[in-house]
């Protein structure tokens, strides 16, 4: 495994415990460089240290400290994967729209800073893939969750914008729809339950997908447990 991925760079934005750290574990292991980018580098110490990657506080919201991150990385990236995010929820009539922007621009919104600063470096190179976390929410607009739903279709909405853009120029583009909760990021979701997804194993199918020949590059891939338990 490792010497299909040997000196290749990957970048997680918004790094921390849960699919951002299986991510970060299995692509240490398949002998990838990793870079995690996350507001706050502190919480990444243990994961830092096990994967031994390169942690870099960067709020993806600011469009300043999103090409400060990737001017610091220096080298072009070979894979960045953007999974940071924010929700807010509650009956549509007392939603606050100051946490309603937030929603947008930290899930969508970075999601533009990120990929831009990623294709102006990989372009040249006419190699890389950009690979976005979606949900759910992604495809199904939940009751009270309108915010997260506004979130997530956009960003749904770049990944295909930007394929049919720059994967002619042979950047690899694509989306991933996490249909259904992931073990271990709240109580309840237990890891050896499988009827909630295992981190590890969502991770396996992002580095495949990364691994795909061109001519059969896929856009959009969805996870999901066996059952549907919400």
């Amino acid at each position: 495994m490792a010497d299909a991925n040997r000196n290749e760079l990957a970048v997680i934005v918004g790094a921390g415990s849960g699919l951002s750290a299986s991510l970060a574990r299995l692509l240490s292991k398949a002998g990838m460089k990793v870079v995690l980018a996350a507001r706050r580098t502190e919480k990444l110490a243990e994961l830092v240290k096990e994967t031994k990657a390169t942690a870099i506080a960067c709020d993806a919201t600011k469009p300043e400290e999103v090409k400060a991150l990737f001017e610091k990385i220096g080298a072009v990236p070979d894979l960045v994967i953007f999974n940071a995010g924010y929700r807010t929820r509650g009956p549509f009539v007392e939603l606050d729209p100051a946490e309603v922007e937030k929603t947008l621009i930290s899930s969508a919104f970075g999601g533009f800073l990120v990929a831009q600063e990623a294709a102006k470096r990989m372009v040249p190179k006419a190699k890389g893939s950009i690979f976005f976390t979606g949900a759910s929410a992604s495809v199904k607009g939940y009751a009270q969750s309108a915010p997260f739903a506004m979130a997530k279709f956009a960003l749904r909405g770049l990944a295909q914008s930007l394929a049919r853009e720059l994967q002619p120029k042979g950047i690899h583009v694509a989306h991933f729809v996490i249909d259904g909760g992931i073990a271990g990021t709240s109580p309840g979701r237990v890891s050896d339950d499988d009827k909630f997804l295992s981190p590890d194993a969502i991770a396996e199918t992002y580095l495949a997908v990364h691994r795909q020949q061109r001519s059969a590059w896929s856009l959009e891939m969805e996870v999901r447990p066996w059952v549907e338990n919400f």
